[in-house]
C-alpha cells in the first residue's frame, strides 16, 4: 500500500532508513545524483506527486531516500509521518536560509541544534514548550560532514517560521503593514544569539524528537543565500548555498553509513 501524500511503498523502499529533505522537488534528483557520485549507485525515480518527489540512491551499501517537502511545516510534517509509517529513521533538511548574524556570509552553512517554533503545523505533534531539538548523533554527523567537505559552518538556534515575508520581518513584501507582534522580531532573536530564518526546521525536529519513543533522529543543515529580512538573494549566493548544503549532507551521511571521515 502506498503513502497517500508521497505515493510510496514500504517494497520501493526496502531497507532505507536516512532521508534527506529538501523542499525544492527540483533538488531532488540533484542531491541523489550527488550520493551516487560517491558511490557509483544509480538513482531511481520512486514517484513524484504535489510538491513531493522522491528519489534513492546508494551509499556505503545503505539506501539512502530524497524527498522533497514543499515549502514550509505543514507538508513538511506530511512527508515526516509518512516517510516514518515506510521505515525511515534518520531525518536530515537540506535547504538554504537567511542568516541573521553579521559575522554569517553567504555559503556558509548552518547546522541548526534546536530551533524557536514560530510555526504552527508542529503544535499539532507537541505542545509549544516542547523544544524543538536536534539529535545530537546527527549534529556531530554535520560537523563531520562540514569539515569534509571543507565548507565554513556555524552551529546553533535558527528561527522557523511559517510565513516567508512578514514571518522574517522582510521588507520587500506587498503588505506594508507589519503586526505589532513581529515588529523588532530580527533585532530581538539577533540579540538572542539566533543564527537564521528558515522554514521547516521547527517542524522537523519536532517531530523527530517527540514521536516514535525515541526512534527517530533529526537534523537540518542548511546554507546561507542571503541576510535574513533585508538581503536580496543573487543567483551567485544561491548557488553558493545550495551547493554547499547539499556537499554537507551528503558527506554527513557518508560518515553515518561509514563510520569513518572521508575526504568531501
Amino acid at each position: 500500500m502506498k503513502a497517500y501524500h508521497l505515493n510510496i511503498s514500504k517494497a520501493q523502499l526496502g531497507n532505507a532508513r536516512i532521508a534527506l529533505l529538501p523542499g525544492d522537488p527540483g533538488r531532488v534528483e540533484l542531491i541523489a545524483r550527488a550520493i551516487a557520485k560517491r558511490s557509483g549507485a544509480p538513482v531511481i525515480a520512486l514517484a513524484s506527486k504535489r510538491e513531493f518527489t522522491t528519489c534513492s540512491s546508494k551509499i556505503n551499501g545503505k539506501r539512502i531516500v530524497v524527498t522533497s517537502t514543499g515549502i514550509g511545516g505543514p507538508s513538511a510534517c506530511i512527508a515526516i509521518d509518512e516517510l516514518a509509517k515506510l521505515g525511515i529513521r534518520t531525518f536530515i533538511r537540506v535547504g538554504t536560509t537567511g542568516a541573521i548574524q553579521r559575522y554569517i556570509r553567504n555559503g556558509d552553512c548552518i547546522i541548526t541544534t534546536g530551533a524557536v517554533r514560530l510555526d504552527g503545523a508542529s503544535t499539532h505533534y507537541a505542545p509549544i514548550e516542547f523544544p524543538a531539538i536536534a539529535h545530537h548523533e546527527i549534529v556531530a554527523a554535520l560537523m563531520e560532514g562540514a569539515e569534509m567537505a571543507g565548507v565554513r559552518w556555524h552551529a546553533g538556534i535558527s528561527a522557523s517560521t511559517d510565513a516567508f515575508y512578514p514571518g522574517e520581518e522582510r521588507k520587500d513584501s506587498f503588505q506594508r503593514l507589519r503586526l505589532r507582534r513581529l515588529r523588532g522580531l530580527t533585532d530581538e532573536l539577533r540579540g538572542l544569539n539566533v543564527l537564521n530564518y528558515e522554514m521547516e526546521s521547527s517542524a522537523v525536529l519536532t517531530l523527530t524528537a517527540s514521536m516514535g519513543n525515541g526512534a527517530l533522529k533529526g537534523g537540518c543543515i542548511t546554507g546561507v543565500v542571503n541576510r535574513g529580512s533585508t538581503g536580496r538573494i543573487t543567483n551567485a549566493s544561491l548557488k553558493a548555498g545550495e551547493e554547499n548544503a547539499v556537499k554537507v549532507a551528503v558527506c554527513a551521511v557518508d560518515y553515518l553509513t561509514s563510520g569513518r571521515r572521508v575526504k568531501g
